[in-house]
């Protein structure tokens, strides 16, 4: 991916994370938001939480702080 196509799906996916934590904020005061055409509701918070992580999560990938963890282990035999 190039560097104006890497910034540009950046922006957009702050974008998204800035839209669905309205979207948060909004519905867990008992009102309604609506993303695109879709009506999100009290009931829907799991759905937001979710669409929320995963924006996130591509926001650490495009920004190269993915949270994969690497871990080394040595065995021992005692």
């Amino acid at each position: 991916m190039n560097r104006n196509t890497n910034a540009e799906a950046l922006k957009a996916a702050r974008d998204m994370v800035d839209i669905w934590i309205e979207a948060e904020k909004v519905v867990a005061t008992g009102q309604e938001y609506q993303v695109g055409t879709r009506r999100l509701r009290r009931a829907d918070l799991r759905e937001i939480r979710q669409s929320l992580k995963y924006w996130k999560a591509e926001v650490e990938k495009l920004e190269g702080r993915s949270q994969t963890k690497v871990m080394q282990v040595i065995v021992r035999d005692l």
